[in-house]
Formats: C-alpha cells, structure tokens, sequence
C-alpha cells in the first residue's frame, strides 16, 4: 500500500509508552487472589500499610508494581522500536485517509461526519467502556467514540493466524471506523435495543453478525474511494485484506480452537461472509449496497 508522504490524523492518543495509558482501572479479582498472600503479612504493621499505599498509588499513576513479583508488566517490550513507531505512523495516515473519505461521504449525503478517536497502545489501557487489554483485540468503544488498537494485535494476526502486510492492517483499522460510521448512523443503539427484544443469545448473536459484516463492507467503501483519491493500492493488497477477512472468520476461528463450529454462535461472521460483504464495498463504493439487516 502506498501511504508515505500523506496527511497523518491529529486524532490519535498514542499511549504505547504506558501499559496503562494514564491511569488504571482495578485490578482483576484473579490478580487480587494471587498477591493476596503477598498482602497478608504487610497487613499487620504501620510500614506494610505504607507500603501497600504507595504500591496503589503507583498503580492507579501507571507504574505496575506487580510486575515486580512476575505479575503483568509495567511497559511490554517492544523488539523494534524503529518499527514500531513505522506502524504507529503506518496506522495515523489510514485514519486520516477514512477522516477524508468518510467526510466527503457524509457531506455528499449532507451530513457533517465526526471524527472518531484512536488510541494506540501496548499491553492495556483505560477506555470508556471499561479496561482493555492486548487479549481482547481492535475495538470501536460508542461511549467515547473511539477506537482501541493494541499494536500487538497486528504482530499476532500476522504470526497465529498468517494474515500479513500492512493492508491487511488498514483494512482492520477501516473496519473498527465503520462500526463509528454506524455508530454516527443510529445503527449500533438500534441494534442493541433490537437484542433486548430477543428470545435468545442465537437471536443476539445473529444481530451482531449483521452489524459486524455491514463494518466489513464499509471498509471495502472506504478502499473503493481512497484508491480512486490517492491510488494507494499495490498488488496483493487486496488479497491481504481477503485474507485478513477470511483468518478471522467465526468458522475458521472455532475450527482452530475447538476443532468444529457453531453457526449460532458466531458473532462477526464466517470468513466467506466477512469476505464477500468487504468485497460488496470495495466493488460498489455505495452505502446503500451495506444493507445486511
């Protein structure tokens, strides 16, 4: 993908320099269990009190004391910072390019397109749905409009699931802005009022599948219209966003955990569906052919 020597977004909070980004949640009932025998004899004198004090207090600022006694890790390692900062900047010119594109979407339908937040980070971080970590993956957070990207996800789905090159990243990027496109749209408080109405997860389940392949698909819109604005693409890179699509399929995904699938557990799709919807956009570049509900 051709990307240098463009525009980088002035909407990213890069917080790879701090496990915690700023602050820390709680720490989990799990930690909490397993340094309970640590806290024990400090418990029972003035210092042990200063003690644990001034450990909370340096949580709660950013620092992980914990990682002291093996627990977590106060600033995950980063091999190639060089390469690192490559992506991080890699990552704020594609949001930039969906700043342009979705803009000029909007504004030929007569909207004003608000443009979401991007926070990078290494390891975890507070956001305004509750804490995350590297385990949970790219998200889009409706609360504060804005999208969580672990830079280590991309060293995974690259390593465990074999889906690399940098498309293949933009396209995740672009997927997490189309759940802010239909977050700006209604879609995603629409759908979560429809799941309330439900019978049953399967009904649930099955929502959230429609809302994640019409984000697919607006991710192909979204490549439809850059590649005509800056003539990014190269070869192959529509087949690392393909293949990025189809490696994190439900299908694929449950057959590589559990060794079979339960359709009526998916919750994004199968890699054919996440395929086809992300080519819909890319082929069409039109809203109206999104329509998954």
């Amino acid at each position: 993908m051709k990307w240098r020597n463009r525009k980088k977004s002035s909407n990213v909070d890069d917080r790879r320099s701090s496990s915690s980004g700023g602050g820390r949640g709680m720490p989990s009932l799990q930690t909490i269990m397993f340094i309970m025998p640590f806290l024990k004899p400090l418990l029972k004198s003035k210092f042990g009190w200063a003690v644990i004090g001034i450990g909370a207090f340096a949580y709660m600022s950013g620092f992980n004391p914990l990682s002291l006694i093996g627990v977590g890790s106060s600033n995950p390692t980063v091999k190639d910072q060089a390469a690192d900062d490559e992506k991080a900047n890699f990552i704020s010119t594609v949001l930039a390019d969906t700043e342009a594109i979705w803009g000029k979407v909007f504004a030929d339908a007569g909207y004003k397109y608000q443009e979401p937040k991007l926070v990078l980070y290494r390891g975890e971080t507070r956001t305004g749905c509750g804490q995350a970590n590297s385990q949970v993956g790219p998200f889009y957070c409706p609360a504060d409009q804005t999208i969580y990207l672990d830079l280590g996800f991309y060293d995974e789905l690259a390593l465990k699931y074999g889906a690399s090159g940098d498309f293949a990243q933009a396209y995740i990027l672009a997927h997490e802005v189309g759940h802010h496109v239909q977050n700006l749209q209604g879609t995603l408080q629409k759908v979560e009022n429809a799941k309330q109405r439900v019978a049953g997860k399967s009904d649930a389940n099955a929502l959230q599948v429609k809302v994640e392949l019409q984000a697919d698909c607006y991710a192909g819109i979204w490549t439809h219209h850059a590649h005509k604005k800056y003539n990014m693409l190269e070869q192959g890179d529509i087949d690392e966003a393909f293949n990025a699509a189809s490696s994190i399929g439900d299908d694929r995904l449950q057959k590589q955990a559990q060794g079979y699938v339960q359709p009526d557990t998916f919750t994004h799709g199968s890699s054919k569906q996440r395929m086809t919807w992300f080519h819909r956009g890319l082929k069409s570049g039109a809203l109206r052919e999104c329509q998954t509900f």
